[in-house]
């Protein structure tokens, strides 16, 4: 089914003047209408902030994989759309529109990693691991996967967990175990059962039910050597690119949440929006906001056109991530000054957003990790090579 037809009662979206769309009839555009329309109508944030339970989740879901939008970056061979790498951002911005309330990140993510690996993507969300710096697993001699990562989002919804594992060290591969071991030394895939893991809920809630996860030596459904091309921060960057995107769109629409309750809310017989340091607010969220859509865009653009996981890559998704981050944390700050004490509570959806852009900040590596990343590969490559670098882009 051609990605975004979907079969549902959801057509694509004709209207206008949306912060969603776009001026014209693109492929682009009717692809982000499309996804739009489906979470703006089951999965409107003020609705899904006051529901009682999670009984929309399985409607919304369902909406989005008839659509082909899940498995937007698996290959058609493998079962899914095959959409470009930009397809997939698109819906990756709506999705953090919405504040991604369901594991459509994760398991676009999840089907690119199987992809790659050659391994078909099973139907239902999907979560990815290990997200957080310092998190690891490592695929024994016999395929056995062991290790822990924290924070693992939707993990009481995934039908299956994809893992990326570094493979014992002290230990060959057998290339019975593991398909064209040999052939690239690292890393391999792993899809495992969502029962095979130990699970320990979080207290704090950074969105997406994020729970911490544990394996010892349990096989995986499906275990498959990574790319030739990938190197040891290959998933990392590519889930970094992710974030980057999907805190954009939150932040688009944390901007029009505050812009819309400083025209609602009266202070001293005017809305707040006539007072000048409201003003000088809104103004700087702005540009946090402006900044975080060129940097990530940048980013999505030289993902999709690189034909390998070099220096212009990294340089983009890091500057990306750290970006983004640093949008996500003043705008957050100005957004929740705007609002008041209201965006902090649990009726509000500021609240929402916020939450979940901070739980995004720290997933597939913060801005510091990525700033040393950046400082390392400036200063390997010279004084002389940093203009030239910069002016390509």
């Amino acid at each position: 089914m051609p990605l975004g037809k979907s079969r549902s009662r959801h057509p694509p979206a004709t209207r206008k003047g949306n912060v969603l769309s776009d001026p014209d009839d693109t492929p682009d555009s009717l692809l982000r209408d499309t996804t739009a329309r489906i979470f703006a109508d089951l999965a409107d944030p003020q609705t899904l902030n006051a529901a009682p339970d999670s009984a929309w989740k399985a409607p919304l879901w369902a909406a989005l994989e008839d659509a082909g939008l899940t498995l937007a970056w698996v290959s058609e061979a493998n079962g899914g759309a095959g959409a470009t790498t930009l397809d997939g951002f698109e819906i990756l911005r709506v999705s953090g529109h919405y504040a991604a309330p369901v594991a459509i990140a994760e398991t676009l993510l999840a089907g690119r990693f199987l992809d790659a690996a050659g391994i078909k993507c099973p139907a239902g969300p999907l979560t990815v691991a290990p997200l957080r710096l310092g998190d690891q697993f490592t695929c024994a001699r016999d395929g056995a996967i062991s290790g822990s990562a924290r924070a693992v989002p939707h993990i009481g919804d995934a039908r299956a967990v994809v893992l990326i594992a570094e493979r014992e060290t002290d230990a060959a591969p057998d290339p019975a175990a593991v398909p064209d071991a040999e052939a690239q030394e690292g890393q391999v895939v792993a899809l495992m059962a969502p029962g095979a893991f130990t699970t320990t809920e979080r207290a704090t809630d950074m969105g997406g039910e994020r729970a911490d996860i544990r394996l010892d030596h349990v096989f995986p459904v499906e275990l498959a050597a990574v790319p030739a091309e990938w190197h040891a921060d290959t998933a990392m960057l590519i889930g970094a690119a992710v974030r980057a995107v999907q805190m954009t769109g939150a932040l688009e629409t944390v901007l029009e949440l505050s812009v819309r309750h400083a025209l609602e809310r009266v202070a001293f017989g005017r809305p707040i929006a006539k007072f000048q340091a409201v003003q000088h607010n809104l103004a700087r969220l702005a540009g946090e906001v402006a900044a975080a859509l060129a940097a990530s865009g940048s980013a999505a653009e030289t993902l999709h056109s690189a034909t390998e996981f070099g220096p212009s890559v990294l340089l983009e998704i890091a500057a990306a991530k750290i970006r983004t981050g640093e949008a996500v944390g003043q705008g957050a700050a100005i957004a929740h000054q705007v609002h008041g004490a209201i965006g902090w509570t649990s009726e509000h959806i500021l609240q929402r957003y916020t939450r979940r852009m901070w739980g995004w900040r720290d997933d597939f590596g913060a801005e510091s990790h990525w700033a040393v990343m950046l400082g390392d590969m400036a200063a390997e490559a010279g004084a002389d090579a940093l203009w030239p670098m910069l002016a390509a882009r």
